[in-house]
């Protein structure tokens, strides 16, 4: 049963009621952030049931030591941990000197929580009864300016309602905070100073081993009745933390507002002994603009992403909002602003899988940021990857791997592997697939070809060196093989001959030696340079093409599919269908043992390549894969319903095209997995979209030019989206009856319409 308490509507993510048991999901799935910070949507009073407290900082991150039972060769020496930060948000309550809680209260009514992604904030609003029957209305709303990425906004209510009352307010800042996650049960930060001057105060600390220093700063302002008025504070002072408190008597159904600024400047941005002269500078940037002309500029910044990113959907607000949802999480947590960044699984919603880069990046969020962001968005993420060559080179070496061979990491925070489960980082290995495919999905999308030779070059040399040293050549097949890999489908460990893997590294050596030739015709300058600096000489490449030519494939005659890897037909092959329901989902019910011997699939694997390279098969082809593997897949990854929903599009399988759209869409809304509470699965978001626009719209790039098949769900009676394809912005419309393109730009743009090519008009000429 999944859960349904998120109520259906078209911009906003809404809950009404107040349960104790869904606190934490809540605090997912309303976080909010502008790319630079985030945070769970953690109360601004004091909680005393379960919660999950969480505040992130973009870049910041702590080399947690590995915990194992025994080492292994080339195992990493830490875990990038994703860092709690310092907390800013926090305003504790007091009415007559009983603290507000909502887990003590002796009732709640009226309790309602509004995400609004149009406007971009996040607002609560209650009445509760305290223990000493005090009755207040309390509301509450709260923003991260992406105007001013280094500020968030709290304006928070509080309004007597059965009698007068004296309501304090302890507005801090805490850097005394921990992680869920940590492995050894430390703290990560080192306090450094506390100060304060007025109503503005200011925290500042370091984390341990790497150095980063942040100050985590506040300023407190207020109101009764929308009057502003001064009010002297209390100081309670620590190394790590710092509280004012400010008590007003309020008249019953008097209202009492305090607005708080806070937020951080780092040492990422800003010289470390000029931390708190920053902080002073930034609270007064938006002072002058106060709280609801920061909030105008959060309202007008959240239309101009809406411009370019919305997809509308007509006759379906659960998937209406499915979509939107998506989009934001995306946008909150990356911003294309600062290319030392990058896209975590979690985003700015939890710690699970630590590090800050998967190869979800490049196989999944390229898509979504090359079409609705300028190019250069995911340019730097590939920049990124050419950044850190020479960590993945080191990578590689710590592996045995040589000659420049790089195996980028399938997590990092700076080039470095720190995944802590071995059958992961050893043997993950597609993941150097996906960055060289990112390169080629760039290339081809945008027509920016100079990426290659610039950077881009170097990194498939690289990959396509680890590929040529990682295959063996087996006497007994006389072919090339892939020993000892697990796949995308995590639930078939150190397997051999994985298809998917194989076929990659054949495609990264060919397409590798294809952009050599290339880039020795039109860049014959940079041919040189490169040549040079990495030392590759004809023999080399003649080497890898051999491995390449020859390499095994696992092929089943009787079923006519590409095995997923050598053993999967010794496997009991029982279908989903008929695995009882109550034994799901498996990785939450069964031993890890048990799972590794199943058939089931936990995402797209072969599908997975026949998604990258469905130009390379027939229709039929895919149809016959589809039908053997989706009956196996249980869908336990959240990177696998948005593939298979593209390719029951492809093969006009609408409804089910349909319900694994919802499944992406609503992965977490819905809570599908039942691991919410966890934090929010944001680069399958990325998939979300590629589910509409590459799925239903039929997107692709053909012979340089856009092309599409579209479709759509008999649930919908239209959908709208919008591309920038090489600096032109095509909106597409598709109703149950045409579809229909408008074109912003200069010039007219000849695209194919189910294999016919159109010309669409520029609206400028």
């Amino acid at each position: 049963m999944n859960q349904d308490y998120i109520i259906p509507n078209n911009w906003s993510i809404i809950e009404e009621g107040f349960e104790k048991d869904r606190v934490e999901s809540s605090e997912s799935l309303f976080s909010i952030g502008n790319g630079a910070m985030g945070q769970r949507a953690n109360f601004e009073e004091y909680y005393s049931g379960p919660t999950f407290q969480g505040s992130y900082i973009a870049g910041v991150y702590y080399p947690d030591k590995t915990k194992v039972g025994w080492w292994k060769n080339g195992y990493p020496e830490y875990f990038a941990k994703v860092l709690n930060a310092p907390s800013w948000i926090g305003i504790h309550v007091f009415v007559n000197g009983e603290a507000l809680d909502l887990n003590t209260c002796k009732s709640v009514t009226d309790y309602r929580r509004e995400l609004n992604m149009k406007e971009g904030w996040y607002s609560r609003s209650f009445k509760a009864t305290l223990p000493n029957d005090v009755e207040v209305q309390v509301e509450a709303l709260r923003f991260l300016s992406l105007h001013e990425d280094e500020v968030g906004a709290i304006k928070y209510s509080v309004t007597p309602l059965n009698s007068e009352a004296e309501i304090t307010y302890k507005s801090f800042v805490d850097a005394g905070i921990e992680n869920k996650d940590t492995n050894w049960e430390e703290k990560f930060w080192e306090p450094l100073e506390v100060s304060e001057n007025g109503n503005q105060a200011f925290v500042t600390a370091q984390t341990l081993k790497t150095r980063f220093v942040a100050c985590t700063f506040m300023q407190n302002t207020f109101e009764v009745n929308g009057a502003a008025i001064s009010i002297p504070h209390v100081v309670e002072s620590k190394k790590d933390y710092v509280s004012f408190s400010y008590s007003n008597k309020t008249e019953a159904n008097e209202t009492f507002t305090i607005y708080k600024f806070g937020g951080y400047v780092t040492s990422m941005n800003h010289n470390e002994k000029e931390l708190e002269a920053a902080a002073i500078a930034v609270l007064g940037s938006v002072s002058k603009l106060g709280f609801d002309g920061l909030l105008q500029t959060q309202i007008d910044a959240w239309a101009k992403v809406w411009e370019m990113a919305d997809i509308t959907i007509e006759g379906d607000v659960k998937a209406q909002q499915g979509i939107r949802f998506n989009i934001f999480q995306l946008n909150q947590t990356y911003t294309g602003a600062d290319d030392r960044l990058n896209i975590g699984p979690k985003g700015f919603t939890g710690e699970k899988y630590g590090g800050s880069t998967y190869w979800d990046t490049e196989a999944y969020c390229i898509p979504f940021y090359m079409a609705t962001k300028d190019e250069k968005v995911a340019r730097s993420l590939l920049k990124y990857r050419y950044n850190q060559l020479d960590k993945a080179i080191e990578n590689a070496e710590k592996l045995g791997f040589k000659n420049g061979a790089a195996l980028y990491p399938m997590v990092t925070m700076n080039g470095e592997e720190c995944h802590n489960e071995w059958e992961i980082t050893f043997e993950e290995i597609h993941r150097n697939g996906a960055i060289a495919f990112a390169i080629f999905n760039y290339t081809r999308f945008t027509g920016d070809y100079s990426y290659i030779p610039e950077m881009g070059l170097e990194v498939l040399i690289g990959i396509a060196r680890f590929w040529h040293q990682r295959a063996t050549f087996s006497t007994h097949k006389n072919k090339y093989v892939i020993l000892g890999v697990t796949g995308p489908n995590e639930y078939e460990n150190n397997v051999n001959n994985n298809w998917y893997t194989n076929y990659l590294a054949q495609w990264c050596i060919k397409y590798t030696a294809a952009q050599l030739e290339t880039v020795q015709t039109e860049y014959a300058a940079d041919h040189k340079r490169i040549l040079e600096k990495v030392q590759l000489t004809e023999a080399e490449i003649c080497d890898w093409k051999k491995v390449a030519e020859n390499m095994y494939f696992p092929y089943s005659e009787e079923h006519k599919v590409f095995l997923q890897q050598d053993g999967f037909l010794d496997k009991e092959l029982i279908t989903v269908a008929d695995l009882d329901k109550t034994q799901r989902p498996i990785n939450q019910k069964w031993s890890w043992d048990r799972i590794l011997r199943s058939p089931y699939i936990k995402q797209a694997d072969t599908l997975q390549g026949f998604y990258f390279f469905e130009d390379h098969f027939s229709k039929e082809e895919l149809e016959r894969h589809f039908d053997f593997y989706e009956p196996f897949t249980v869908h336990e990854s959240s990177l696998s319903p948005c593939v298979h929903s593209i390719q029951a599009a492809v093969l006009d399988r609408m409804e089910q095209a349909y319900t694994f759209y919802l499944r992406t869409s609503r992965l977490d809304l819905d809570d599908y997995n039942k691991e919410v509470h966890e934090g929010l699965h944001i680069t399958s978001m990325a998939g979300t979209w590629m589910s509409v626009v590459e799925g239903f719209g039929g997107m692709r790039v053909k012979e340089g030019m856009l092309s599409f098949e579209p479709k759509i769900p008999a649930q919908w009676e239209g959908f709208s989206f919008k591309v920038n394809f090489r600096n032109q912005t095509v909106k597409v419309k598709v109703t149950q009856e045409e579809t229909t393109f408008t074109l912003d730009g200069d010039q007219d743009l000849t695209i194919l319409l189910n294999g016919t090519k159109t010309v669409v008009k520029a609206a400028k000429n």
